[in-house]
């Protein structure tokens, strides 16, 4: 008897598949050659422009962020395969209520922050509940609450203070324990260290000669990370993930095997409208006051983010990472064609040659690949 033990054959019903393909199948490739393109052109361009020292840099990493925030719930939405049109009027109407709960029936801003977020998660569940049990296309229910939304927006602070735009909201976050969270700064010792050190440029004058150009980073960039790794967690790490995949690739299929896909939509829904909240918080916080046309056509730019990042519009398909990154070319381009001395105008113009880019990749990459038509 040989002492060599034998080796199994492989089973040749499973199919081996080279890494290199499965990395040309990632939903991310699209966005990643995005990312890569759009930075060496700006680099070429407006290397020596200031666009990326510390000030550039946060400044476009804070347009990122914003996008990042409504792109991440999208994304989860978008593969559990529904759209909400309404993310933009959301994200005004929950400005605006802050201002009106803070400034007009005086509450303090903590409380007025909690019931928003309260309403607006409500709002959600009721566009995921309309959808679900109704079975019309989440395109046309949340469409109807875009223009709802923002009716309200307009007309509410026009019945009660006689103007669209309500200010002295800084004013009244001073000193409240939750303001913070969403409009303050973090590691400010840290840039006061590299300040010192000669490591990021200083102020030479005026009355913050000395201080750091950039001193923290904004809890909008901290909301937005955390929103990118929670959602990417819950996307490839959980079995809720899977459920989100299964109800937008084939939602019959999913409820033949036990997944309750109204459920997992309608939380989606809720968890998009969330995301908007947090946007319009950290806006309100930041600039100390409400606008009625806060959050225009932020529905279509968390959407462009998305499919850029390689999501199917059929649903089934996506990647938060993706969606992330989508994001980053938006805050990129934005603020480097100002860098670049390029007409701001044409931001959009650039946009959909990224967007038409990173679709037809993605697409032509998957069929190559899987043999698809």
């Amino acid at each position: 008897m040989s002492d060599t033990a034998e080796v199994p054959a492989a089973d040749e019903r499973i199919k081996q598949t080279p890494a290199w393909r499965k990395a040309l199948i990632r939903p991310e490739l699209g966005g990643i050659c995005g990312t890569v393109i759009v930075f060496v052109l700006f680099a070429i361009f407006a290397g020596d422009s200031g666009m990326f020292n510390s000030q550039g840099i946060l400044n476009w990493s804070v347009v990122s962020a914003q996008f990042m925030i409504i792109a991440v719930g999208a994304c989860l939405l978008m593969i559990a395969g529904e759209f909400d049109l309404s993310v933009g009027s959301m994200i005004g109407f929950a400005g605006m209520m802050i201002a009106i709960f803070t400034i007009t029936l005086d509450w303090p801003v903590w409380q007025a922050i909690v019931v928003t977020f309260a309403l607006c998660i409500a709002i959600g569940a009721l566009n995921g509940f309309i959808v679900v049990r109704t079975g019309l296309p989440s395109f046309i229910v949340t469409l109807a609450f875009l223009f709802i939304l923002r009716g309200f927006t307009i007309y509410l602070p026009q019945l009660i203070e006689r103007k669209t735009i309500i200010g002295g909201i800084d004013k009244a976050a001073v000193g409240d324990w939750l303001a913070p969270v969403f409009g303050g700064k973090i590691l400010s010792s840290l840039f006061t260290w590299l300040g010192d050190s000669g490591i990021i440029a200083v102020f030479e004058r005026g009355n913050r000669a000395g201080q750091p150009v950039v001193d923290g980073i904004p809890m909008l960039i901290i909301w937005a990370l955390a929103l990118v790794a929670f959602g990417h967690f819950v996307l490839t790490r959980t079995k809720f993930g899977n459920w989100i995949f299964a109800s937008g690739g084939d939602a019959q299929a999913a409820r033949y095997v036990g997944v309750p896909v109204n459920r997992v939509k309608i939380l989606m829904f809720m968890f998009t409208a969330f995301c908007a909240c947090v946007f319009a918080t950290c806006q309100v916080m930041e600039f100390g006051s409400a606008g009625a046309d806060r959050g225009l056509l932020k529905e279509f730019e968390a959407i462009i983010a998305v499919v850029i990042g390689g999501a199917l519009l059929t649903g089934g398909y996506g990647s938060v990472i993706g969606a992330a990154l989508g994001a980053l070319i938006f805050g990129v381009v934005q603020q480097g064609l100002f860098f670049a001395n390029v007409e701001s105008s044409l931001f959009r113009v650039f946009l959909g040659v990224i967007l038409l880019f990173a679709v037809v990749l993605n697409t032509y990459i998957r069929r190559m690949i899987t043999g698809e038509r």
